[in-house]
């Protein structure tokens, strides 16, 4: 097979310069691999556009910045996380091994120590990230666009949802599938009642106690027990 060193990229044609990769002498129909031009003058790396259009939309998301959530390839990440997560809810309780190998494929970084019950769901999965000693009651839901960072000793009671997806009040722009998102971050030592909401943006402080339904749309200070819809400062700790 011949070798090649000059490529193009991308539909305008950019001239690029990339390593000597080997690469069959015929053309392959697939957006994910090399698609030839003319033999013997340069390749078009359909590849690599691939992977910077996804770069780009991917950025815009985790940024905050206003995405179009249709994208095909945030479609296609969120299918990919989907199979994940159906082999993880539906593997027996007995074998945990496989279930922390799926959850080590999935979540962005979490420690050796942790319990998420089945049922489990998410969006992406590699926006979460864990701290130690971490225990998930049946039915947590995180939709994770923006990062959500959860500190040590969590504990989360079921049928808790955790959301950083914001879509707009416009009815227009948000038929158009327009997203934007908003990070969460929970500290140390935090414990989430039953069937709580936590909203895109909140930050939770550390030795906080949510009680069951409530709904978290503002920060969340240290050492204080909140409850209520929306949830307000109960007692301090």
């Amino acid at each position: 097979m011949p070798e090649w060193s000059i490529g193009t990229v991308s539909k305008t044609v950019v001239p690029l310069r990339v390593p000597r990769v080997r690469i069959p002498a015929f053309p392959l129909i697939d957006e994910n691999r090399f698609t030839l031009e003319t033999p013997g003058k340069s390749v078009l790396l359909q590849y690599i556009w691939n992977m910077e259009e996804k770069s780009e939309i991917w950025e815009k998301m985790i940024s905050g910045e206003i995405y179009d959530a249709s994208h095909p390839q945030l479609i296609g990440e969120l299918e990919k996380t989907r199979e994940l997560i159906w082999e993880f809810n539906n593997l027996r309780p007995s074998q945990k091994k496989e279930m922390r190998a799926i959850i080590d494929k999935l979540l962005g970084s979490h420690t050796e120590n942790f319990q998420i019950n089945q049922p489990f769901r998410c969006d992406y999965g590699s926006n979460i990230h864990i701290g130690d000693n971490f225990f998930a009651n049946f039915n947590l839901t995180i939709l994770d666009e923006a990062e959500v960072r959860i500190g040590d000793n969590c504990f989360i009671g079921p049928n808790v949802s955790i959301y950083t997806a914001c879509h707009p009040l416009d009815a227009e722009n948000r038929n158009r599938a327009l997203e934007w998102a908003e990070p969460v971050t929970i500290g140390n030592n935090v414990w989430i009642g039953g069937s709580a909401t936590l909203l895109p943006g909140v930050k939770v402080g550390d030795n906080v106690v949510i009680g069951g339904g409530a709904v978290v749309c503002k920060d969340v200070p240290d050492n204080v027990v909140i409850g209520g819809n929306p949830a307000k400062i109960i007692k301090k700790l």
